[in-house]
């Protein structure tokens, strides 16, 4: 492990803690927050450094100990017992981690090819989410949807929050950026009279939530449009022109939302999904730019192909990318999802693991 990766993070933990006992630091909310997240991601590492710095002091003692005193060898050799698994932990920790792991997210649910059977595919996936984040206490906001004429979505943006600061730095992301890419399901449609089995599909994406310190935008480069909203609503839907249409020009990237009854509401929303588009935007370039050390450590889960199979009549839930299957889809569908999604979690960690390795032999 790198002694002085270890004595950097450790003096950023010290400083961290210092500012965040300060009060002025409070009276800007943003910068507490985001202090305060990278502080909790630290924490684990000092933890972890502290206790093996305590083993080995012990085991020293112990030693001495046994030199005047035998009765004291078995302590000595128990405590040295320990050191391995504590020294493998703080290696681990050590490993630079995601840079956005503590962040919140929107999900993106699309619906492809397949008409109202697959826009019915991706209300499942909306409510498969909605419920996970219940389970784990995050708190979610729908911000724009399309809704089909049999109750199905045909586009949705989700937003889904941690409450306060993040333990140990794992934010949604850090449990939901295994999601993005193309979701498969293989069931008999409620459209379908001769009983036969379809497939279709729906597009997710997640993308970490941004702040504004993460983008910034130069108002010159929005092209910004109203228009009448369209489907469920309110009063003011097909009467005032409060749906909003944001073009970033450099980029190309177009955003629209028309959930709000008011115009201002819209644009709001409109900006927070845009932040986080260019925001995996820069992300994207960075990785694509990397040296050939960097992109040992990305992680190597591809997000852009079909990645899940979800399938009805056995009761199947298949992630491609890691030959995980299990019998259990009514389970995943209301949001059980943590054992697609540790197993996902424990082969990225094998993966950066394995590219440290490499690294540190050359």
């Amino acid at each position: 492990m790198s002694s002085e990766r270890l004595a950097g993070l450790l003096d950023e933990y010290a400083e961290l803690e210092k500012r965040l006992a300060d009060p002025a630091i409070h009276a800007d909310q943003a910068t507490a927050r985001r202090v305060g997240r990278r502080y909790a991601e630290l924490v684990p590492l000092h933890k972890a450094a502290g206790e093996l710095e305590q083993a080995r002091a012990d085991l020293t003692a112990a030693r001495e100990l046994a030199a005047e005193d035998p009765s004291f060898a078995a302590e000595a050799e128990s405590i040295g017992a320990t050191l391995p698994a504590l020294e493998e932990r703080l290696a681990e920790l050590l490993i630079p981690r995601d840079p956005h792991d503590a962040k919140d997210v929107i999900v993106e649910i699309k619906a492809g090819e397949g008409g109202e059977e697959s826009a019915l595919f991706a209300a499942d996936l909306l409510r498969m989410y909605s419920r996970y984040a219940e389970r784990r206490g995050w708190l979610t906001e729908v911000i724009d949807a399309q809704d089909s004429d049999l109750g199905g979505v045909k586009d949705v943006s989700l937003s889904i929050k941690t409450k306060g600061v993040p333990d140990g730095g794992n934010g949604v992301w850090s449990r939901l950026k295994w999601e993005g890419g193309v979701h498969r399901v293989q069931r008999v449609p409620v459209t379908e009279s001769q009983g036969r089995i379809h497939t279709s599909a729906a597009g997710v994406l997640v993308l970490p939530e941004a702040e504004d310190v993460d983008v910034t935008i130069d108002q010159n480069d929005l092209r910004i449009d109203v228009f009448r909203s369209s489907g469920p609503g309110g009063q003011s839907v097909n009467t005032t022109d409060s749906a909003v249409r944001i073009t970033h020009l450099p980029t190309g990237i177009v955003v629209s939302c028309q959930n709000e009854k008011s115009q201002l509401q819209n644009r709001e929303q409109a900006m927070r999904i845009l932040r986080a588009r260019l925001l995996a935007a820069a992300q994207e370039q960075a990785d694509a730019a990397a040296s050939d050390a960097r992109k040992a450590q990305v992680r190597t889960v591809d997000r852009s192909e079909r990645i899940r199979t979800y399938n009805f009549p056995q009761n199947r839930i298949t992630d491609h990318r890691i030959g995980y299957t299990a019998y259990n889809l009514d389970l995943a569908l209301a949001g059980e999802l943590d054992g697609v999604l540790d197993a996902l979690a424990e082969a990225d960690r094998a993966a950066r693991l394995a590219g440290d390795t490499e690294l540190t032999r050359r």
